[in-house]
């Protein structure tokens, strides 16, 4: 089987994600293809392929707008389709996130099989700790193969939404409409700027130009946060959002978290979604550093 992967990510844990299930695909014996949603890559044709992946990061409960742009422009077919997504904690709300691209796919003849949900270190907000971005990797080492092996065979696995998650992400999709206006308000500390454009190479969006050495932003922006935690001198500014600032990669090695080491932040939620996946289960493969996709 050829299965292709069609990831939106802006820091990274997306794609490092989407990196290790199509890994694992590959160990399973099939054909297994990355192609990133990305201004600067062109569609990739999917006639080849029979099932396709389409992975996110959350964005406020809901997918991301460049996701949602990228389905209405898939061709229409009759196709297996799987949902993949990140968040930053194991809510149920995100659930909530597959309704748009679930309606979108199904109008065009797909046939959406499965949701596919990980918990990933956080980006906005605050920052985890080390630890505990290497238990949340743990967890998915461990969820990841069962996930996989499912859409090897072709099985479901879909998430009911009810009308309170319903509504809570419908009022929040305001960020939608709203990034684009808050986004011209990015700005970067001209002290702590070297003008190394990396923020430019970071943003998914093609959103951020240099001008006389300065990264100026533009009116595309979705909130992914990648010109902010990717700056190597922690210069950009993001506006309203700025004490929700989270700078630097974080360190996927060493020994995760344990138990009395999660933090207090939806603590219960954490240790339940991690015994869940570690439930009688060993991380796949030796190496807990194996799929390093950024």
């Amino acid at each position: 089987m050829r299965i292709l992967l069609c990831i939106f990510s802006g820091t990274g844990n997306t794609r490092k994600v989407g990196a290790f299930f199509a890994d694992v695909l590959r160990g399973l014996g099939h054909e297994a293809d990355v192609a990133l949603i990305r201004e600067d890559v062109p569609m990739p044709a999917i006639e080849g392929y029979d099932t396709l992946v389409i992975g996110y990061p959350v964005h406020a409960f809901n997918a991301p707008k460049p996701v949602l742009a990228f389905l209405k422009r898939l061709p229409k077919a009759q196709k297996p389709v799987y949902l993949l997504r990140t968040s930053g904690e194991p809510s149920k709300i995100n659930d909530a996130s597959g309704i748009s691209p679930k309606r979108i796919l199904k109008k065009k003849g797909y046939d959406v099989r499965g949701e596919f949900a990980y918990v990933m270190p956080y980006n906005i907000i605050f920052r985890h700790s080390d630890k505990m971005a290497m238990r949340m990797w743990k967890a998915a080492l461990c969820k990841i193969p069962k996930d996989a092996a499912l859409l090897a065979e072709g099985g479901t696995s879909l998430r009911k939404v009810g009308p309170l998650r319903r509504t809570a992400a419908a009022v929040v999709r305001i960020e939608h409409p709203a990034m684009p206006i808050l986004g011209r308000t990015f700005r970067v500390n001209r002290k702590k700027c070297v003008g190394c454009a990396a923020c430019v190479a970071a943003c998914p969006r093609g959103n951020i130009t240099m001008k006389n050495g300065i990264p100026k932003f533009g009116g595309h922006c979705v909130g992914c946060m990648a010109c902010a935690f990717g700056c190597p001198e922690d210069a950009v500014r993001i506006s309203l959002l700025n004490l929700w600032r989270v700078n630097g990669q974080y360190s996927f090695e060493g020994e995760p978290a344990a138990d009395e080491e999660v933090c207090r932040y939806c603590r219960k939620m954490y240790l339940n979604y991690f015994h869940t996946a570690e439930d009688g289960e060993q991380p796949f493969g030796s190496n807990l550093e194996k799929g390093k996709g950024k």
